[in-house]
């Protein structure tokens, strides 16, 4: 008999942890949110504004009054997810997000615009960001930073795919016919998908957390499972501001040139097609800074590499008003997407690190809320610093300088110490 149950323990060893598949799903939920972000709304900000016959700056501010009305939907998803679980929450918002963005593809006013637009933030870059986090948060501990690493990656994949056949479709189809696939896609397979795949966490299924089944550390995983800061807490330390800051500030700059990096490369002299190939260049690096990132948060303190990842897109948004070679665009990208690549290996794996898993979709969606008000800010920005000074140069120097200055500020912080979280990890499992 006990030959039959060390044969049985073996086999189950030997099978895929169920976690990775929910960080795959949870992956796909973050591809999901392109047509939310700025990046994916900067597929179609040129053939938009020629439909609807509106100038730059009036675009920007209807983004920036949309984003600001969505950034809601980052706020109060993450007491849903902690309520009712992340399989239930996320199934919901991808199917409303779906439905959401089809209807934006019938928009033909600025009225119409505004309020698709606010919609699409809230349910896409707002509600499905911070559920799509939260999932991989609450199915991981000690192995958090792996786990966040290889949903980076993943999810650095999926935008690399979905940018240019998004491109490709609207070039050949249309902004609304491609936005009406977008959102039947979310509708009749994200949504589904999760539902099928997501669980409220690894208990839920008889696991513990990071795949360990033995009964030996049921009264651990309960310890572990209650330790965590209140978000009232961790709003008082100087980690959550230094992560939130630099997150947000690179939320902002990728958000103003997503929106507008056609236009500003038209500006240093580049057409169209170099844009398309910033975007796979972009995407291609920030695979790169995934693995990089998820390689040295075991080996450095967190604070530090995101003290280097914004000074590398302090350069890189530095560089931008002086580009005047293909080579050096290219570069540019380069710089772009490695930096922001370890930036949201660490935005993600952070805030259960830092701060435990009791409340963290509470914390989460403050993070994510700061994120989503940058990315509202940044298009506006830049399109006022265009119209004042006919170029966007100014305010690149200026955004520069500001990144720096985070940067430096992480070195001064230390990530705080949930009670009882790390105090009982046996030794050789602490990071």
């Amino acid at each position: 008999m006990s030959r039959i149950n060390a044969l049985s323990a073996d086999h189950a060893s030997h099978r895929v942890y169920y976690g990775w598949f929910v960080v795959l799903a949870a992956a796909l939920a973050m591809v999901g949110t392109l047509p939310g972000r700025s990046q994916g709304l900067g597929l179609i900000t040129e053939p938009l504004i020629r439909d609807l016959r509106i100038d730059r700056v009036t675009y920007a501010t209807v983004n920036f009054w949309a984003t600001i009305a969505g950034a809601a939907g980052a706020i109060g998803i993450g007491r849903a997810i902690d309520r009712f679980g992340a399989r239930v929450v996320l199934s919901v918002v991808s199917l409303v997000l779906g439905l959401t963005v089809a209807a934006m593809s019938r928009v033909s006013s600025i009225a119409t615009l505004t309020v698709a637009l606010a919609a699409t933030r809230a349910v896409g870059q707002g509600a499905l960001s911070v559920v799509s986090i939260a999932v991989v948060g609450h199915w991981f501990t000690r192995r958090i930073n792996s786990a966040m690493a290889i949903y980076s990656v993943l999810l650095s994949a999926g935008f690399m795919i979905a940018f240019p056949v998004v491109g490709i479709l609207v070039q050949a189809r249309g902004w609304r016919t491609t936005w009406l696939v977008v959102g039947a896609s979310l509708v009749f397979v994200l949504a589904p998908l999760s539902w099928a795949i997501v669980r409220r966490g690894p208990e839920s299924i008889g696991l513990l957390p990071d795949g360990d089944t033995s009964t030996s550390r049921e009264a651990q995983l309960e310890s572990d499972d209650l330790a965590g800061i209140r978000a009232a807490d961790a709003l008082r330390t100087g980690a959550f501001w230094v992560f939130a800051a630099g997150t947000a500030l690179y939320g902002l700059v990728a958000s103003g040139i997503g929106l507008f990096n056609e236009s500003i490369l038209a500006e240093r002299g580049f057409n169209h097609d170099v844009y398309y190939q910033t975007l796979v260049v972009t995407a291609m690096t920030a695979l790169a800074g995934n693995f990089i990132g998820g390689w040295l948060t075991s080996r450095l303190p967190l604070t530090r590499l995101m003290a280097i990842a914004l000074i590398v897109l302090a350069a890189g948004v530095a560089a931008m008003p002086i580009l005047a070679s293909l080579t050096a665009v290219m570069m540019w990208a380069a710089a772009m997407g490695l930096g922001g690549g370890i930036v949201m290996v660490l935005f993600f794996s952070v805030w259960p690190k830092a701060f435990g898993r009791l409340h963290l979709g509470q914390i989460q969606g403050v993070a994510q809320a700061l994120t989503v008000l940058a990315s509202a800010v940044g298009p506006l920005l830049l399109a006022w610093c265009v119209e004042a000074t006919g170029s966007y140069a100014a305010m690149f120097r200026i955004l520069s300088a500001i990144i720096a200055l985070v940067a430096v500020s992480c070195l001064a912080v230390s990530l705080p110490e949930p009670a009882g979280l790390r105090a009982r990890e046996p030794e050789d499992l602490r990071t």
